[in-house]
């Protein structure tokens, strides 16, 4: 196993935890990814499912930094 992967993974646990930022910020990404999977199986999306779609992975983006910064936080100290 890739030490790194299992680092990660142990600050990960610890920031669900310990953070109520980065658990929101991590349940919102999810709740994104989920979302996006089912518009993106559509064959053909109407407008508002494409702008949807836009917006989504946009707002996934955003938490995933968010939650790239908190992680980076703690690896630092």
């Amino acid at each position: 196993m890739d030490d790194r992967k299992y680092l990660g993974g142990m600050l990960i646990e610890k920031l669900l935890e310990a953070d109520a930022g980065f658990k929101e910020a991590f349940n919102n990404h999810r709740e994104c990814v989920k979302k996006l999977s089912r518009l993106l199986k559509r064959p053909h999306p109407t407008h508002v499912e494409a702008m949807e779609k836009d917006r989504l992975k946009k707002l996934k983006l955003s938490y995933k930094d968010e939650m790239q910064r908190k992680f980076a936080q703690l690896r630092a100290v």
